[in-house]
């Protein structure tokens, strides 16, 4: 029999938080992203949280190349979901914002994968919810700290 203090180790913990994410993604992929790609979905998250951003901030958040990342805004701003607009200092530099149509599809997302969510968590003891959500909101802040060390720019789902 496994001790509790041998349970919450980091690897162990790191390999049930790997399978809780993966049957996350399995509860998620329910809530359909159409008409976006997963790639794209990270571009809405991350203008979300950074407003006005340039292309190449974009592509480095992202880890890709300017044109690529081009090519997933042509596709997002094609569908009504990100405006660009011509920098006031730069008139070659274009800022890139999630328009309203953007932020209702993350907000209706948003809604769909909670409400898929809420029925597992229904499904749990009250205690254990409870210390769940103390776990997550550790998890969160520790994450966000974690991310923060390495970039302090842009914020990334």
């Amino acid at each position: 029999m496994t001790s509790f203090s041998s349970r919450s180790q980091p690897p162990e913990v790191a390999r049930v938080t790997s399978e809780a994410a993966e049957l996350l993604e399995v509860l998620w992929g329910r809530a359909s992203t159409a008409p976006v790609s997963a790639s794209q979905l990270r571009v809405l998250f991350i203008l979300e949280h950074n407003e006005g951003i340039n292309l190449r901030t974009l592509a480095d958040a992202l880890g890709s190349t300017p044109p690529s990342t081009s090519r997933l805004c042509d596709r997002l701003q094609a569908v009504g979901f990100v405006q660009r607009e011509a920098c006031v200092t730069s008139r070659r530099e274009l800022r890139l914002y999630l328009s309203r149509r953007g932020s209702a599809f993350l907000a209706d997302l948003r809604s769909r994968r909670e409400a898929a969510l809420q029925s597992v968590l229904e499904q749990m003891p009250s205690a254990q919810r409870a210390a769940l959500l103390g776990g997550l909101e550790a998890f969160c802040a520790a994450a966000a700290a974690r991310i923060g060390e390495t970039d302090t720019d842009v914020r990334t789902a």
